[in-house]
């Protein structure tokens, strides 16, 4: 039996689903009480559109290690989230611009970006995770890229209603017959964008192969990568069982995270 989400009953309900750990991020609930937390759709997106079991992971190396993460999951989903990326971890100093910051996150999600793609596990990066995968491969980002000339305005709207803030705002074009192009069908596609900061410097083996009209990449993979690096500068998580961008990017992450806890080892990625 199938629900609406694609995924058959008996996957829904094995002893074993594939496992997705979900990158969580620190959060003050009631603006005093600290929380590992994870957006609902998120873990919607994973259950029922990759058709796995979502996790969420407290980021932070006092509680967790990598080596562990690695044999508890089978693959990852580096969320969005309000801070950003230290940039001393890309040879920067710190200043205003680049806002706050989770130095524990950073030490949990950059080393294990490395082991995912050195042993071919899948993981998908979104916003701050797409910026995460650039960075962890050795890449730099502007802290503010509407700052730049000649670029939009990628920020969420401040007011309205989640349907207006997540709304499809700009297009996206791929690489002809790169991996974005072979996966969407299609060379071009509408996107939300909820993001202040992107990549200055693409890290090695960073492919940049979608990028906004003002020219800020927006889809990326990691070159000769085994497994699954997809990784996207806009939230594919909202209406993803519904949106015919997002749902290929969910069900082909979830296709990868399925081989790997059967124990398939992927070959390489299809390049341009």
């Amino acid at each position: 039996m199938q629900s609406k989400s694609g995924c058959t009953s008996m996957t829904l309900s094995a002893t074993r689903r594939p496992v997705v750990g979900i990158i969580g991020n620190m959060s003050l609930l009631n603006e005093s009480y600290p929380v590992h937390a994870g957006g609902t759709m998120n873990s919607e997106a994973v259950a029922e559109v990759s058709c796995c079991l979502p996790i969420i992971i407290p980021s932070d190396p006092r509680l967790v290690v990598v080596e562990e993460l690695l044999e508890l999951c089978d693959g990852f989903l580096l969320t969005g989230g309000r801070p950003n990326v230290h940039p001393s971890e890309y040879g920067e100093d710190e200043t205003p611009a680049h806002g706050s910051f989770d130095r524990c996150r950073d030490a949990i999600t950059l080393p294990l970006v490395r082991a995912c793609v050195d042993r071919g596990q899948p993981v998908f990066g979104i916003c701050r995770g797409f910026q995460e995968v650039n960075v962890a491969m050795g890449g730099t980002l502007h802290p503010e890229i509407r700052d730049l000339p000649g670029r939009m305005n990628h920020r969420m709207p401040p007011d309205g209603t989640l349907e207006e803030k997540f709304a499809l705002r700009h297009p996206v074009k791929f690489t002809p017959g790169g991996v974005f192009h072979h996966l969407m069908g299609a060379t071009e596609v509408m996107t939300n964008t909820l993001h202040g900061q992107g990549i200055n410097r693409p890290g090695a083996r960073i492919v940049i192969d979608g990028t906004a009209p003002d020219g800020t990449p927006e889809a990326i993979y990691v070159q000769g990568a085994p497994g699954f690096t997809l990784s996207v500068q806009w939230h594919p998580e909202w209406n993803a069982a519904g949106d015919p961008v997002s749902r290929p990017l969910f069900a082909a992450f979830g296709q990868a995270v399925a081989d790997w806890a059967a124990g398939k080892r992927p070959a390489l990625m299809r390049s341009a």
